[in-house]
């Protein structure tokens, strides 16, 4: 386990604290240019900059919750999530380096906001929306850096477990084929 977790540190500590110091500095230009101001946008408000803040999780989920409950969720069960997983990546022997690297990337999106909460009383400070033109029903929430950090971690261990997956499908159709015994993992 201890050399597992020496090979893979290095991965996972850059993409965790680049990711943060990415997030972070792109919450304080936005604090710092937006607030207070009305929404920037281009391409037709397809793109949309906008200083907001949030109490709940992606997209405001949980955002009505009481403070309370918001706190023992999304502070102290958010918190103990992300050091599972972050656990997880560094220690399990299945995991692969790109595992590791998407891993790192969900753990420090949660982690960059989980800072936020603790600094700001519970919120997190968001200023990216996407749309198409300035129709409300085609437009995402906003978001930051950190979401799509979260976003693009997961895609990754999605699009590799289903490449994975037709791998495997693949092995066993050919086994079967050859009259074989496919290969156990």
């Amino acid at each position: 386990m201890i050399q597992t977790l020496l090979k893979r540190l290095p991965l996972f500590l850059t993409v965790f604290i680049g990711q943060i110091v990415a997030d972070q500095w792109t919450k304080q230009l936005a604090t710092a240019y937006l607030k207070g101001q009305p929404a920037k946008t281009w391409l037709g408000d397809s793109i949309r900059l906008q200083y907001a803040t949030n109490e709940g999780a992606f997209l405001s989920l949980g955002a009505q919750l009481p403070p309370q409950a918001r706190y023992w969720v999304l502070t102290i069960g958010v918190g103990l999530l992300l050091l599972g997983l972050s656990y997880y990546a560094l220690t399990n022997v299945k995991v692969d380096q790109l595992q590791v690297g998407s891993y790192a990337l969900i753990a420090s999106g949660g982690f960059s906001n989980w800072v936020d909460r603790a600094r700001f009383e519970g919120s997190v400070v968001d200023f990216m929306n996407l749309g198409v033109g300035n129709s409300p029903y085609l437009r995402t929430g906003v978001f930051n850096v950190a979401d799509i950090a979260i976003l693009v971690g997961i895609g990754i261990l999605f699009v590799q477990s289903y490449r994975e997956e037709k791998k495997k499908k693949a092995a066993e159709a050919a086994a079967k084929a050859g009259g074989q015994q496919a290969p156990q993992s």
